[in-house]
């Protein structure tokens, strides 16, 4: 079959996979825009509750504002930078590592837009734990932690013996989970938020995958682990 053909392939594929996670955020946004009283009330409620859990808790209240600092998504990205240099330098996959860095890059760029394009304020909390600027939807560190989990996941994936391949995606769900969570512990983001941003980031990460390996053929030639 002609290399443009299999190109085309990747690509429909990667814009499919796309179209299927970015609407569930797009019907998200507009339910937010909208105000929707279930939604609204349904992240009212869970943050109050939250916030409440987090203050009786200083132990816990103390870690959740250390993992806010070490999470902002520019550490993830420089992080994921630094891995994706060792991958190159090291493992000889310069391509798999630019598309890496790439993606992470371009997620965080879409983060930004789409906190601009709907525009949702965060949420009010009395005697706040912590403050957070700029819009609210969808997360940033939810949407970066999300991103990095399924793109550096698949850039050692050739890397990684059996155990590794189990371990590494259950390690990166945890802490994508963890990081997702403690947005709406601290009062800093609606629960709607951070699944949109987990969403966006993971299904963002997965297309840019399918349409990276589709178009530069490397399952023939990436080194497998033994």
């Amino acid at each position: 079959m002609p290399r443009s053909s299999n190109r085309a392939r990747a690509l429909v594929r990667a814009a499919a996979v796309g179209l299927a996670g970015f609407l569930p955020v797009l019907v998200l946004a507009w339910l937010v825009r909208s105000e929707a009283p279930g939604v609204l009330d349904a992240d009212h409620a869970a943050v109050a509750a939250a916030v409440e859990a987090t203050r009786d808790r200083p132990v816990l209240e103390a870690g959740l504002v250390v993992w806010q600092e070490i999470t902002q998504p520019r550490w993830v990205v420089l992080a994921g930078g630094l891995l994706c240099l060792w991958v190159w330098r090291r493992r000889a996959l310069g391509g798999r590592a630019l598309w890496a860095f790439g993606t992470l890059l371009a997620a965080w760029a879409l983060s930004v837009l789409a906190k601009e394009a709907v525009g949702r304020l965060r949420p009010q909390v009395d005697d706040a734990i912590t403050a957070a600027p700029g819009f609210s939807f969808p997360s940033g560190h939810a949407m970066a932690a999300a991103t990095a989990a399924v793109t550096l996941t698949l850039l050692v994936w050739p890397l990684r013996g059996r155990r590794g391949r189990v371990a590494v995606p259950v390690l990166a769900a945890v802490l994508t989970l963890v990081t997702a969570v403690h947005r709406v512990m601290l009062g800093v983001h609606f629960p709607s938020d951070v699944a949109a941003g987990t969403l966006l980031g993971a299904t963002f990460a997965g297309a840019s995958y399918l349409g990276y390996v589709g178009w530069t053929s490397t399952r023939t030639t990436e080194p497998e682990a033994r």
